[in-house]
């Protein structure tokens, strides 16, 4: 068996794991905030470890999420790229736990608008850990130190408009929720990207992370125009932004010469 094939056999194993654990964490985390039994989300069923682990119906008969395929997919086909591409200094597998980490976030704060203390910990000292490799610790530590500079000040514009967007609920009759524009989660979160992705890139990540959120919301305020679903309330909406962090920090680390296309220098 040639180097390549081994390789590729190898990458594939880890990956459909790597994809397995990513949807794990995102299904008991947000419920447990420890590693537990995983249960079904529409009737609380416990799955059997076997049931679980190969994607059968709850006891039930309540099918798993189509979220489950999606995230083994692209988990997999990420695990494979990685080995032919492995991110420059870090390798494969160190790459592949960042991918892990990266899906674990991006699955949770898009399902349940969540960044958990949990995952911050670990991202914390697992991000110190994947900065010092990837570039000098001075490009580390600045990176953190900026990230979490620029998105306090975001921070702190997101709850003066949080107030706004309160008073503006009560004023037309519905009650007030605890909705915020950015969580103290987001913070912590590109404080780690960071400590990954280091200074000044950092930067790119929270522009193209913006861009990004903007458009989406963009296009799904477009979508509910076509669609007659629009109503007054839509721009009073706010969206997870963990996700679009996440998507520029996995284009800064894994795709580096696509950035420097879009960004020359």
């Amino acid at each position: 068996m040639n180097p390549m094939s081994t390789t590729l056999i190898i990458s594939i194993l880890f990956g459909w794991l790597a994809g397995w654990l990513v949807n794990y964490l995102a299904d008991v985390l947000p419920v447990t905030r420890r590693f537990s039994q995983p249960t079904c989300p529409q009737c609380a069923a416990p799955f059997s470890w076997q049931d679980y682990l190969f994607h059968r119906a709850c006891s039930n008969g309540h099918a798993r999420k189509t979220r489950l395929w999606i995230v083994q997919i692209i988990i997999l086909a990420a695990s494979v790229y990685t080995a032919v591409k492995p991110p420059a200094k870090l390798g494969y597998f160190l790459g592949l736990i960042l991918i892990i980490y990266f899906g674990v976030i991006f699955v949770i704060d898009l399902e349940h608008r969540l960044i958990l203390h949990e995952t911050s910990i670990f991202g914390a000292v697992f991000g110190l850990i994947v900065g010092t490799v990837a570039h000098k610790i001075s490009a580390t530590l600045l990176g953190g130190l900026g990230g979490l500079l620029i998105m306090l000040t975001f921070y702190g514009l997101g709850v003066l408009f949080a107030r706004v967007r309160t008073k503006r609920l009560i004023a037309m009759g519905q009650e007030a929720d605890d909705e915020e524009a950015l969580g103290s989660g987001d913070v912590i979160l590109v404080t780690i990207l960071g400590f990954i992705v280091g200074w000044p890139l950092i930067w790119l990540c929270l522009l193209y992370g913006i861009l990004l959120g903007g458009l989406f919301s963009l296009g799904l305020i477009l979508w509910l125009i076509v669609s007659g679903r629009y109503h007054k309330n839509a721009l009073m909406t706010f969206i997870p932004y963990g996700p679009y962090f996440i998507t520029t920090a996995v284009l800064i680390v894994y795709f580096p010469k696509l950035l420097e296309r879009i960004v020359p220098g």
